[in-house]
């Protein structure tokens, strides 16, 4: 795979919670890049989405997650019930998921499909790789929105001139890392990924770009299928 995870450097932006959508069942957020979404290891890391979003409201509870430099739409259930409704929609891939990715890059076919399983690269964990004896299957359909030439990134350290697309992606699974790994497999590494993308295409841009765009669920209550947005910030 890739080289050894670098050392945690976690310095989580500071804006307040931004609210989409909030229910008696139901609670739609958009995470920002930079922020876990469960604490971590020490007090150092104590700040995630899940507890700022119980500090407003103290009765959420986790349903999924995103990685850290993810930002993107962010579910919550406001009580057990919805939480084991939610919770079982994420796990029989009920829910239907849209990301976005700025990619290094110009991917010759327009679309396509990545079947590749994946498993935890034990050594370098938490990074994931593809392992066709042992990986649990990992699939992603994509598509290319516009395929870009000279593309800058005022607040990058790498300035040099970039060949990149934006890239959607309809994740079938959930694996961890999914995106990241099945675009660096693909040979088109996110720009900004400090663990899959070489070091000149991590330096591209100041933050991973990867947001997670719209979701589409059951509500737990009304049972009633519902989408969500969140505008991508790249």
């Amino acid at each position: 795979m890739s080289s050894i995870p670098k050392p945690l450097i976690y310095d989580p932006p500071l804006d307040p919670l931004k609210i989409i959508h909030q229910d008696d069942d139901l609670l739609v957020l958009s995470k920002p890049d930079g922020l876990l979404s469960v604490p971590g290891k020490g007090a150092h890391l104590a700040d995630c989405m899940e507890s700022r979003a119980r500090a407003q409201f103290p009765n959420a509870l986790l349903v999924h997650r995103l990685d850290m430099d993810t930002s993107g739409l962010f579910i919550m259930a406001m009580n057990k019930k919805a939480q084991i409704h939610l919770g079982q929609q994420f796990e029989r891939r009920k829910i239907d998921k849209t990301y976005i990715a700025r990619v290094s890059g110009h991917p010759k076919q327009d679309h396509g499909f990545i079947d590749l399983p994946l498993r935890c690269d034990w050594p370098n964990r938490p990074m994931q790789m593809v392992c066709h004896d042992h990986g649990k299957p990992s699939q992603t359909h994509w598509r290319v929105i516009a395929r870009e030439q000279d593309y800058r990134n005022d607040r990058a350290e790498n300035q040099t001139p970039a060949e990149t697309a934006l890239i959607e992606l309809k994740p079938i699974t959930g694996r961890s890392h999914q995106l990241r790994v099945h675009l660096q497999a693909l040979g088109f590494p996110i720009l900004g990924d400090m663990l899959y993308a070489p070091y000149a295409v991590e330096k591209t841009s100041h933050r991973m770009e990867l947001h997670a765009l719209h979701i589409t669920l059951y509500h737990p209550q009304s049972n009633d299928r519902l989408s969500f947005s969140d505008p991508c910030p790249f």
